[in-house]
């Protein structure tokens, strides 16, 4: 079996409102590379995941995000989804949190929504990414260069669309995370 994340630790950032697509497919496959995964969340027991507009499953907060520490993960995963993004941008320990993944040249992903998070991070800036197409302009406006790609990777920053381009956006997080850190994303970025 091949196990190219034996030995890694993956945080997924998530809140209430999901797509649930976004978070299982990318766990399972993560797990199935080898990693041990921990969702982190300001939620501190359960959060809600979405299929589209209707409610999907419930799944266990593995870490609360107020005892989270960036530096006990090697690599970050943000599923996209609408409600769960705009949670987390809005929420200062979560915009740290992710920062924090940035300045240390931990690989991060995102999908769908997801970059939200990273252009509150100041992430994007100087960065060729992609995401749901209905935020490109968010993207354009905080300095990055979004292209209509299946999955775009820039020095460690994986990035897709939506739902379709799972298979793709696995991938590339599993070669991404099994090579670790990358160029410093923030003095790329800032």
């Amino acid at each position: 079996m091949n196990t190219p994340l034996e030995n890694k630790h993956v945080a997924i950032l998530a809140a209430d409102g999901f797509e649930q697509a976004e978070l299982e497919e990318p766990l399972h496959a993560l797990e199935m590379a080898g990693a041990t995964v921990s969702i982190v969340s300001p939620q501190p027991v359960k959060i809600q995941g979405m299929r589209h507009a209707e409610k999907g499953d419930l799944f266990d907060v593995d870490v609360p995000l107020e005892r989270a520490k960036a530096d006990e993960f090697d690599a970050l995963l943000l599923p996209g989804g609408l409600m769960n993004p705009d949670t987390l941008r809005s929420m200062p320990e979560a915009v740290n949190f992710v920062r924090e993944f940035g300045d240390s040249g931990k690989p991060i992903a995102a999908i769908c929504h997801g970059p939200w998070v990273l252009i509150e991070a100041d992430l994007v800036r100087g960065r060729r990414l992609t995401s749901w197409p209905a935020i490109q302009s968010d993207i354009k406006n905080a300095g990055g260069q979004w292209v209509d790609e299946e999955v775009v990777v820039d020095h460690g920053l994986v990035t897709s669309r939506k739902p379709a381009d799972i298979p793709a956006f696995n991938a590339k997080i599993i070669e991404e995370f099994s090579e670790g850190r990358h160029e410093d994303i923030t003095s790329m970025s800032r």
